[in-house]
């Protein structure tokens, strides 16, 4: 049995329009998920180590204040559009939309105020919690009236997190959640030490500004082939890569599908991601710098979390032979990812 409280996480300030900010924390045998209603943010997720200790492997912040101000999306659910579209520019039936330009020359997971920093109705279910929220026709540039519902269900060492939505006029969607990772725990300096693989033969190479060339690359015989586990330090010394921010492929199946493993050999903890989607973003936190003091007055430093964010391509909609990231009137978006933790 998943065990749910709510309680109040703080209020938000006047000039960001007020409201009470909820938090949901969602209890097994094996893990404690805790979820604001600001942004459908994971603020805390506790998962158990080979000892039997629990520890917290997400990064973010012990109190709201953290979360009003700047932060990398720190467990959020990003959208309307997750991800780079290139000169924040788009043209739908014929219409060209333009969006705020929040990330050099392109828009990055839905803008100014995208849905990382507004309020979510909530619901409260038997092992999980439902957020709501209605995003306008014209907010932060995009078209139609969006309903979009968030769902977290937590059963034993699985968190299964739905996205579904409807529009009334065609747009561009995409939807994740932005947690950063580190299965060493809290206070743990660097990822060097966890084990990655990815279940992609291919991955799309980037321009300068991180928009996916229109190139899908084979990942046989270069640094991104990640189907067997590699320790993550070595792996990017031998490649000298500075580190990953890029999207791996994955099966068109829309069924649900292994995407990638993350182990911390050190503690035993690891987690599998499963999704319906077709795209996984592995990031390895390569603009933290250390500024940024997160839990416990912790600094987050380069290379201190990690990414495994599942989605649509970056830019499809810009980009034809990319997996369609648009919603028409009368179709649903629906899709879901399962986080498992153990520890061995």
């Amino acid at each position: 049995m998943t065990e749910v409280k709510r309680e109040v996480f703080g209020q938000m300030p006047r000039e960001e329009g007020g409201g009470m900010v909820e938090k949901f924390i969602l209890k097994s045998d094996s893990v404690k998920v805790e979820i604001l209603s600001l942004g459908c943010i994971i603020a805390a997720l506790e998962t158990k180590g080979r000892d039997g200790e629990f520890s917290d492997v997400v990064l973010g912040f012990d109190t709201l204040e953290g979360y009003t101000r700047k932060h990398p999306f720190f467990g959020a659910v990003v959208g309307r559009v997750a991800n780079r579209i290139a000169k924040g520019r788009f043209t739908v039936d014929g219409k060209e939309y333009q969006l705020f330009l929040n990330n050099g020359p392109n828009s990055l997971h839905g803008g100014a105020r995208g849905f990382d920093k507004v309020l979510w109705s909530p619901q409260v279910l038997p092992n999980g919690v439902c957020f709501f929220r209605l995003s306008p026709n014209g907010e932060e540039g995009y078209p139609g009236d969006l309903k979009v519902w968030v769902t977290y269900m937590l059963s034993g060492g699985e968190l299964a997190i739905n996205y579904r939505a409807q529009t009334n006029k065609t747009t561009p969607i995409n939807l994740t959640n932005h947690a950063y990772f580190n299965l060493g725990g809290q206070g743990s300096q660097d990822i060097y030490d966890h084990e990655i693989s990815i279940e992609a033969d291919s991955y799309l190479p980037v321009d300068d500004t991180k928009i996916p060339t229109g190139e899908v690359a084979a990942v046989q015989g270069t640094g991104f082939d990640l189907r067997q586990p590699v320790e993550l330090g070595k792996h990017l010394q031998k490649f000298r890569l500075d580190g990953f921010d890029h999207n791996f492929c994955l099966q068109q199946v829309q069924a649900r599908c292994l995407a990638a493993r993350a182990r911390h050999p050190p503690t035993g903890r690891a987690m599998e991601v499963h999704t319906t989607q077709p795209g996984i973003q592995f990031y390895t936190g390569n603009n933290l710098d250390g500024s940024l003091k997160g839990k416990g007055a912790t600094a987050y430093p380069k290379h201190s979390a990690f990414c495994l964010e599942t989605q649509n391509w970056p830019d499809a909609v810009n980009k034809p032979h990319f997996p369609s990231a648009l919603l028409r009137p009368g179709d649903e978006y629906n899709h879901t990812t399962w986080l498992l933790f153990n520890a061995a």
